[in-house]
Parts: structure tokens; C-alpha cells; sequence
């Protein structure tokens, strides 16, 4: 799947995997996870290329968006996984 090729656009899956986050919580969680500051600017475009390729769906949540994993997405992390979990028997 070529989305995966991006490592920021994978990762923000596998955050989705596990709950729906609003933008900057996500954002917050990635840069937990890396230990350093994501970009805002590319952070952004990498949450719009998910939303418009249909990996990740968003909700308007009063002023917030609320970003969810579509069943693609999911389909394309676990994907990633087992072929990770493949390389690493």
C-alpha cells in the first residue's frame, strides 16, 4: 500500500488504531512517541492525504476535528503488522 510509504502517515495510523484523537492530540502523541517536535504544516498535509485517500475519516466536533481510522486504514495497519512481525521471526 503505497500510504505506508510514508513513515509519519503509517504511524499516525497505528495511533488511530487504537482510539480517535482530535488533531492536536494526535500530534502531541506522535511527538510523544518520536521524542521531538512533527512539523505542523506537514503534519497537516499528512492528515488530509490519509482523510482524501480514505484511510483515515474526519468529524467536526464543535471547534475541534476528530480524526478515526476507516476499516481501510485498519485493513492497511494490520497489514503492515504481520508483515513486520514476518520479518522479525
Amino acid at each position: 500500500m503505497r500510504w505506508l510509504n510514508s513513515g509519519l502517515r503509517r504511524d499516525v495510523c497505528v495511533l488511530l488504531a487504537g482510539e480517535s484523537y482530535r488533531q492536536q492530540q494526535l500530534k502531541v502523541a506522535l511527538e510523544d512517541r518520536y521524542g521531538d517536535r512533527v512539523d505542523a504544516d506537514r503534519f497537516r498535509r499528512a492528515l488530509e492525504r490519509l482523510v482524501d485517500a480514505g484511510f483515515v475519516e474526519r468529524e467536526v466536533d464543535g471547534i475541534h476535528d476528530v480524526y478515526a481510522l476507516t476499516d481501510a486504514g485498519r485493513e492497511g495497519v494490520e497489514a503492515q503488522c504481520e508483515w513486520m512481525c514476518e520479518r522479525l521471526d
